[in-house]
């Protein structure tokens, strides 16, 4: 070998002995968002501990250097630097400045998490829309499917983190004959046989306690759309019949508006149900109450956008968390239950996201566990409903997409105690 490339080969080898860690920006210079959390759940689930910078260049993730996650970022597509001990000492001591509204958020754990949906038990094609499932699956993050069995039988201990979709926890089917199969509700009917409910919404009022204790043990609740909603109608209802005669065979209770007990729900209060065919506005039946805040809005596209808070990082740094994005403007997108009435949410309920009409994102904490509602169906649909999946390689730097993987990451923040 000539010797005119031994120095070469020399600082090559020296720049390997200084590569101590692999930087993954997420602000406009990353070139797939979401895969970038791919890659930060995979190293959590590799038993790598990882920092979330928070507010540092749109919420970047820096992990130990390893040739594996090196590899990983290549093949996903995830831009990455690689740099030297000396260099994340550099950018530690900038992030702790107090003066700089950011923080590191070591992340310790990888959550395991489950999805609630009825293709546990069915085709539910309607559910391949779920925006969870699709960007679980399209940022490679491994989950489990429950459905109203499993948590009956009391599996949701074995999760850290549930999700909640566009479901119906009043016992009406979506209150869309049209969106579920005779096949889906035939399989919510057998289950509820098998556990000796003479009613659906007996059945999914046990689940909706269940899904609210495991949430006050400690676990992480993320619910969207109608799955928000319903929880909490279901909550407020017990022990009253508010169901129309065409999904259980006898009528509403006549007082069934003044007998709701709002302290019972999550995020919800003083809101009024739709109990009647035609109540409410746009998709008339389909509406539970005036929780959701949609104004029967239906366009192709939708041109108005919600607004994110910006949080202080060292002080507030569980919202801080969930709002990290390279935007703070994202366009608003439908679905059964498509915002929140601003009117009907809690007073000590957190607003992380809003528009001049509606909360978007909240977030609250209930006994020992925390919880986030969100929304809307598919942050990159048109409208509400989809006859066909989004496909997420045409969005990779979505930032409504962001926030539900926010959202999955969150639980494997180590918690500190809170500085006020």
């Amino acid at each position: 070998m000539s010797n005119r490339f031994l120095p070469l080969l020399l600082l090559l080898f020296a720049g390997q002995s200084f590569a101590n860690a692999i930087l993954i920006p997420m602000d406009n210079s990353q070139t797939n968002h979401l895969k970038a959390y791919g890659i930060a759940y995979t190293s959590l689930k590799n038993n790598t501990e990882i920092d979330w910078l928070l507010n540092y260049r749109g919420g970047s993730f820096l992990i130990n250097y390893t040739s594996n996650t090196q590899k990983e970022c290549l093949i996903r597509g995830v831009s990455f630097d690689i740099i030297s001990d000396a260099d994340v000492q550099t950018l530690k001591q900038q992030i702790s400045n107090p003066d700089i509204n950011m923080e590191i958020m070591r992340l310790h754990k990888a959550a395991r998490i489950a999805v609630y949906t009825p293709s546990k038990i069915s085709l539910s094609s309607f559910e391949d829309t779920d925006a969870v499932l699709q960007v679980l699956k399209y940022a490679e993050i491994p989950f489990e499917i429950v459905y109203d069995e499993e948590i009956l039988r009391g599996d949701l201990n074995k999760y850290d983190w549930l999700h909640l979709h566009h479901e119906d926890f009043t016992g009406q089917f979506g209150r869309n004959m049209r969106r579920m199969s005779y096949k889906d509700m035939k399989a919510q009917e057998e289950i509820a046989q098998r556990f000796k409910y003479n009613k659906i919404s007996a059945l999914k009022l046990d689940v909706a306690k269940t899904i609210k204790a495991y949430c006050m043990g400690g676990g992480f609740l993320f619910a969207m759309c109608s799955g928000a909603e319903t929880l909490d109608i279901a909550l407020s209802a017990e022990g009253v019949d508010i169901v129309s005669s065409r999904f259980d065979g006898d009528n509403v209770d006549n007082k069934a508006q003044e007998m709701l007990d709002f302290n019972k729900t999550f995020a919800f209060e003083d809101f009024t149900l739709y109990l009647n065919d035609g109540d409410g506005y746009g998709y008339n039946s389909m509406s539970f109450s005036d929780i959701n805040a949609s104004n029967g809005r239906f366009d192709e596209e939708i041109n108005s956008y919600f607004n994110l808070f910006d949080f202080s990082a060292k002080w507030d740094f569980i919202p801080a968390m969930l709002v990290q994005n390279h935007e703070h403007l994202i366009r608003e997108f439908m679905g059964q239950t498509t915002a929140f009435n601003k009117k009907t949410v809690k007073s000590n309920v957190l607003v992380m996201g809003e528009s001049k009409e509606s909360n978007r994102y909240i977030y609250g904490e209930i006994g020992l566990g925390q919880w986030v509602f969100y929304g809307g169906h598919d942050p990159e649909g048109r409208r509400g409903f989809h006859r066909t999946p989004t496909d997420l390689n045409l969005f990779p730097h979505s930032p409504g997409y962001r926030l539900i993987l926010n959202n999955v990451l969150f639980p494997s923040a180590k918690k500190k105690k809170r500085k006020t």
